[in-house]
């Protein structure tokens, strides 16, 4: 799964650089609808490249290859959060 998802995450980028670049740089040579479909498959990419890495980071904490973000529960918060406004 983590490779698959490695995979799927480089792939994504890969696919919004150089269809993100392609609809930025070609304005005046492409047609209208080639351009807007280079730019929607940019997007596309940029969106899938985002979730399956917040999914890599989520499988890696899980695993244990990644230490844990230390994160304070409501009431920790809470308190920090009184203290700090005396």
């Amino acid at each position: 799964m983590h490779k698959l998802t490695a995979l799927l995450c480089f792939i994504s980028w890969s696919g919004f650089w150089a269809f993100g670049y392609l609809a930025l740089s070609s304005i005046g040579s492409f047609t209208q609808a080639q351009v807007a479909t280079a730019a929607l498959i940019a997007f596309v990419g940029m969106i899938t490249g985002v979730l399956s890495y917040l999914r890599l980071i989520k499988l890696s904490e899980t695993t244990g290859y990644a230490p844990k973000t230390n994160q304070l529960d409501a009431d920790a918060r809470q308190q920090a959060h009184l203290a700090g406004s005396h």
